[in-house]
């Protein structure tokens, strides 16, 4: 499922998930692991990563990726390029359609041209092997496609929503679940 969404359904209760869309940066039998594209936070990608501010994505500020290994911080890219992995920039590591992962130790100027949106992250989201797949089965979360915009969204706060709307009309209805439902 490397490179697809999962999309937390909105009776998902766990407070690290609630209403979020993750991007599966790595799918295979020893588990998975994902950032979370829809929770920026208050830290302006120049607090921690000063060489990275000016090719991040607005908001420039680094995104909650996880609850795992929040003291580290990683980086998605979308390449101006294409999808092929051949022909890389040092720095970047081809992950799926023309995304990838980069080094934040590399000088930023050798991918710069290269990206067309960069988001930073501090920590991710990891499952065991089977644990993503039993979530799934117990209706925790909905897989879906990735849409390249999906990375660089100006609105990351509305995703969830954005995400739900554009899918076939049964799980579309999902994006008008209400936060609250004891208030409807």
């Amino acid at each position: 499922m490397t490179g697809r969404l999962l999309v937390a359904a909105p009776d998902l209760d766990d407070p690290h998930f609630s209403r979020t869309v993750v991007l599966l940066v790595d799918h295979d039998e020893s588990g998975a692991l994902g950032v979370v594209l829809n929770r920026p936070s208050t830290t302006d990608v120049s607090e921690i990563l000063p060489d990275w501010h000016l090719y991040a994505t607005p908001p420039q500020v680094v995104f909650q990726g996880g609850p795992v290994g929040r003291d580290s911080a990683l980086a998605l890219a979308a390449r101006t390029g294409g999808h092929g992995e051949e022909g890389e920039p040092l720095g970047f590591r081809h992950v799926h359609a023309g995304i990838g992962l980069v080094d934040l130790d590399a000088p930023a100027e050798l991918i710069a041209a290269e990206i067309s949106a960069m988001r930073v992250f501090a920590g991710y989201a990891g499952w065991g092997a089977d644990q993503l797949e039993a979530e799934i089965d117990s209706g925790s979360w909905y897989v879906v496609d990735a849409d390249p915009g999906d990375l660089s969204s100006a609105d990351p706060q509305g995703l969830w929503g954005h995400v739900l709307r554009r899918q076939p009309a049964r799980l579309a209805l999902v994006a008008t679940f209400p936060e609250d439902p004891s208030l409807n």
